[in-house]
């Protein structure tokens, strides 16, 4: 269980000294329980757990948790837990309601054979009547959940408690002690949107922005050399979305196999690095068929996606050998034809969040729907807000495959201690920063000196 807090936080293993972290999880199945407020888990808990998330808060394991001399006792196991939400396991209970409903192998079938035939207006009341219930769904936490990175935070206090270590060094997440990263992607979902793909490109170079697009390798549309190379040409990167786009890339192994080697033969034939999946679907137990480096399939929380979920995180995580960078925010979609909403409140609510866990904001539009004027307005008032923001708080803004690098590196350094200091070594550690957690009352917080060369 340490080791989840040590690769979290690319900690020295020696930091704690003597003091143990052991669980007694008891012999119940897997379920819901909360720790603390706010923090809702999924796995085996001592406490007992509920089979919804509706009912965790009667299980409260924080109040079970024990320092027996040098070790703290929990009643569940911490790295399970963490990876229970960041793999979306407790997924395996049955979903109810329309997602119930939707996902019945014939009305998915019937839905994806005549969606191409259904006028726009017709399919965004159907999305519409989907996701009606979206308000109600108490877990994960809407607009943002944070559970796995608060849960860090907590666990860290503890052993700083335990140990009497008031202030601990550790690896800081960002390149150059950057408070958190940007990151701007954009799905080309038809030929329309392909068309419009160099003057969304100027628009955001207008605020000083570059973007990664992920195109559709079939059918779909045409790609043509020059395409690629001109997105390429003028710093912007070109990734993989899906194959098809038809919906079913996940929905049976045999075919996923088939269909997962055209996909990872495209991006061998584009030289791609980054994939991401049509509507946000995902299977992260089957990405050891893939070849791409990362992958920004999974939602943070996923209340509007066609897949209920959220890996309830916002920093990047591994599958594998396959790097995981979580959409953080809404989609330009989902905001315009599901709620309706033509403006950035939600994603100022939303960035706002993640900013105060020195997240990963990572932003999704399509060229197709910012064809509209009414919607590009709206898309140029968050690129000015990003661009204020970013001036502002010094955040990182660059590209998946910028993130992908950095990421690797920070995973592979070390804290090594010289006299009374603490030096970083590993690849890129010129660019990382020591900070420090820091004890303050029964609150952990983030302290990064100030750094000159």
């Amino acid at each position: 269980m340490k080791q989840a807090l040590l690769d979290y936080y690319r900690i020295s293993p020696e930091s704690f000294g003597d003091v143990g972290l052991t669980t007694d999880t008891g012999s119940g199945d897997p379920g819901f329980f909360q720790f603390g407020k706010s923090n809702i888990c999924y796995g085996r808990c001592r406490l007992d757990t509920a089979p919804n998330a509706a009912a965790a808060s009667a299980f409260d394991a924080s109040t079970a948790v024990r320092k027996n001399g040098d070790t703290v006792l929990l009643p569940f196991d911490f790295a399970e837990v963490i990876e229970n939400l960041r793999l979306e396991r407790y997924r395996q209970k049955s979903p109810g309601g329309w997602e119930q409903f939707a996902s019945n192998e014939i009305v998915y079938k019937f839905y994806y054979l005549f969606r191409s035939l259904l006028p726009f207006p017709i399919r965004r009341q159907l999305q519409r009547l989907y996701f009606q219930d979206w308000k109600k769904l108490p877990f994960p936490a809407w607009p943002v959940d944070l559970t796995v990175d608060s849960l860090h935070q907590e666990f860290l206090r503890l052993l700083m408690e335990a140990s009497g270590v008031k202030r601990l060094p550790f690896v800081w997440f960002w390149p150059e002690g950057a408070p958190n990263c940007l990151i701007l992607t954009h799905d080309v979902e038809g030929s329309a949107g392909r068309d419009f793909t160099f003057k969304l490109m100027d628009l955001d170079d207008a605020y000083g922005f570059k973007a990664s697009y992920q195109v559709i390798p079939e059918k779909r549309y045409k790609i043509p050399e020059e395409y690629v190379a001109n997105i390429r040409s003028r710093g912007c990167e070109f990734n993989i979305h899906d194959l098809n786009h038809d919906g079913r890339l996940y929905t049976e192994r045999t075919e996923f196999a088939r269909r997962a080697a055209r996909i990872n033969f495209y991006l061998r034939k584009y030289g791609s690095r980054g994939f991401r999946a049509g509507a946000m679907y995902r299977r992260q137990d089957w990405y050891d068929s893939f070849e791409f480096a990362y992958d920004m399939s999974v939602p943070n929380v996923a209340h509007l996606e066609p897949l209920r979920g959220g890996c309830c995180t916002v920093m990047p995580y591994f599958i594998g050998n396959i790097l995981e960078m979580p959409l953080t925010t809404a989609q330009d979609y989902s905001l315009f034809h599901i709620l309706e909403d033509y403006s950035i409140e939600l994603w100022r609510q939303q960035l706002a969040l993640i900013k105060g866990k020195n997240g990963l904001m990572s932003i999704l539009t399509h060229p197709d729907y910012l064809i509209d004027i009414r919607a590009r307005n709206v898309y140029e008032t968050l690129l000015n807000y990003l661009r204020k923001m970013v001036e502002t708080e010094k955040i990182w803004v660059t590209l998946p495959a910028e993130v992908n690098a950095w990421w690797r590196a920070r995973d592979q350094m070390k804290l090594v201690a010289r006299g009374t200091n603490w030096e970083i070594e590993g690849p890129n550690k010129e660019r990382a920063r020591v900070a420090y957690a820091v004890l303050d009352g029964e609150r952990l917080v983030y302290e990064l000196p100030a750094w000159s060369s």
